[in-house]
């Protein structure tokens, strides 16, 4: 499956993410600011970031935009992980590189669909292949 990084600054809202995500059978590191995002996504280069958008030290959307400004970040696929879901927070979203908008509170099954739409099978991800290119296209091409 996918390796994760959650970035979400609320315990509770972090624990319940991270056993449904490891339940699904996704490897997962969670950071509690943006900030810390930055590092762990240059060092980490995992497969999605799941990114609050109220964080402390650094809020989620400007750092987005620094990941997404990042040659070694900008391909990995963003997905707001927020309670901001009004269309003015959306927009701001997309605008600093998100590719998707998980609203929170969320249904379980269509959490892990919008995160499974931004995986690609192990067998292409090993081929450096991006299929589902067509259908997310702000999905990553790793080579």
């Amino acid at each position: 499956m996918a390796h994760i990084l959650l970035v979400e600054d609320a315990p509770d809202n972090r624990n319940i993410a991270e056993l449904i995500l490891l339940d699904a059978g996704h490897t997962v590191v969670s950071v509690g600011d943006g900030a810390s995002a930055l590092s762990a996504a240059a060092s980490l280069q995992p497969d999605i970031i799941l990114m609050d958008l109220s964080l402390p030290r650094l809020d989620g959307w400007e750092a987005t935009r620094r990941l997404k400004q990042d040659p070694a970040t900008r391909d990995i696929p963003v997905i707001a992980f927020t309670a901001h879901a009004l269309p003015n927070d959306l927009d701001r979203a997309r605008a600093v590189g998100c590719s998707a908008v998980i609203a929170k509170p969320f249904e379980i099954d269509t959490f892990l669909n919008q995160i499974n739409g931004f995986i690609r099978p192990p067998l292409e991800r090993s081929r450096g292949m991006d299929s589902s290119s067509a259908l997310h296209p702000h999905s990553r091409n790793r080579k």
